[in-house]
């Protein structure tokens, strides 16, 4: 296969595969690479750069279009600058080269996850600026490490800064998924990560014996018990068509730890869940179930969380609401069709819902297979300049959105 000439090439493509080239791949990613990018995007788009280390070596870079009311809370773009690690055998092509194809498919890592929606959104105000619009909000774009790792040095700890405060934001956007039909979804809320380490303490001894009380007896227990749970879950999703992935709450074993030799009973024994626990859940009755399941095993049975999210939030998705109707009725007059779901793992979005800011995940792809942290992730070049289209349309209308009730 043969890439096209530079020169047939739309700009904001070439920019797009010049970000994708930084390798800002966890655990060690070029985040020096990347603000020196989009230092150089604000220069060139006559917008104000601000810098705040969260923590030594984090930085989120805030780019900002001041709108003509700067009273009115303000439209906040997030996206994060970090990839998930690659599997290079198993790609056609290097993951960082941002090779594109004959069809024109961009292949690298972030090409879906999210380095296309940060282009769209600079691109997206490159355009509305060049053609002589100004809007009444002011736009923010902010670009955040750390998110594929949780957050915890990026968005977690910006948001309660006085940095973000002064952001005054009003309404977000962040990363959405990629739809294979024609249809475009839109996330409103998403499920909270609760990983869950469960430890069983028992006798041990010789292991030619039958012995009772067992580490690995009780531990036993205790994963049939969240096993069942997750099968009934699994059925509760596809008995009914309605339900998506994000709607019931998801549990995968991922790690089993313990033991010291083939012939010894351990005495101690863990295992490891990833729960994504639906927004509409009680979350003090789901953790009493976690403490019933391991009171029920036996003694010496206890649970702890290596990560847990208890401030779920959704987002109002009714046209009475200003945003959504600012944000569907764009989608409509493009003639887009928005598929409204419930994001069924974690995205930066959760930090934000959470202190109080409406944000909807929106990544527009689509007729385009979800390949997120999959090998190939790929980008058709026409899916996102679409892409640059749709933004430039939605921050006219959300940058636009007169002032709300209680907006000063």
């Amino acid at each position: 296969m043969t890439t096209k000439g530079p020169e047939s090439e739309h700009p904001s493509v070439t920019l797009f595969r010049q970000y994708l080239r930084i390798c800002t791949m966890q655990p060690n990613p070029d985040y020096g690479g990347a603000i020196t990018f989009l230092e150089e995007r604000a220069r060139q788009l006559g917008l104000s750069c601000q810098k705040i280390e969260v923590v030594p070596g984090y930085v989120i870079t805030v780019l900002t279009w001041p709108g003509t009311n700067p009273s009115l809370p303000s439209i906040l773009l997030n996206s994060h600058t970090d990839v998930v690690p690659v599997f290079k055998e198993h790609w056609h092509h290097d993951p960082f080269e941002a090779f594109k194809d004959s069809e024109g498919y961009i292949y690298a890592r972030g090409a879906q996850d999210m380095k296309s929606v940060s282009i769209q959104y600079l691109e997206a105000v490159r355009r509305l600026k060049s053609e002589g619009h100004r809007f009444p909000r002011t736009i923010h774009m902010t670009f955040v490490p750390d998110e594929e790792v949780g957050g915890h040095k990026g968005m977690e700890l910006f948001v309660k800064r006085p940095e973000f405060q002064a952001l005054r934001a009003g309404f977000a956007l962040d990363e959405g998924l990629a739809n294979p039909t024609d249809a475009f979804t839109v996330f409103y809320s998403e499920r909270s990560p609760w990983w869950v380490r469960v430890t069983s303490t028992g006798k041990p001894g010789h292991a030619s014996r039958f012995i009772e009380d067992t580490a690995v007896e009780k531990l036993h227990k205790v994963i049939s018990s969240i096993l069942a749970f997750r099968e009934k879950e699994m059925q509760r999703l596809q008995a009914n068509p309605r339900l998506k992935e994000g709607a019931v709450t998801s549990v995968n074993l991922t790690k089993l730890e313990g033991g010291v030799a083939f012939n010894v009973v351990p005495a101690t024994m863990s295992a490891s869940f990833d729960f994504r626990v639906a927004p509409d859940v009680d979350m003090k009755a789901f953790e009493k179930q976690l403490q019933s399941w391991c009171q029920e095993a036996g003694e010496g049975v206890t649970f702890e969380f290596a990560q847990k999210f208890t401030e779920p939030r959704m987002t109002p998705i009714d046209d009475t609401d200003p945003w959504w109707a600012a944000f569907s009725g764009a989608c409509k007059e493009m003639n887009l069709t928005l598929e409204p779901e419930i994001f069924p793992a974690a995205t930066d979005s959760r930090y934000i819902r959470a202190v109080g800011i409406p944000a909807l995940g929106f990544s527009p792809m689509n007729r385009t297979p979800v390949l997120l942290h999959d090998h190939n992730e790929r980008l058709h070049e026409a899916v996102f300049l679409r892409g640059v289209d749709i933004y430039t349309r939605l921050l006219s209308a959300l940058a636009s959105v007169p002032a709300l009730p209680g907006e000063s």
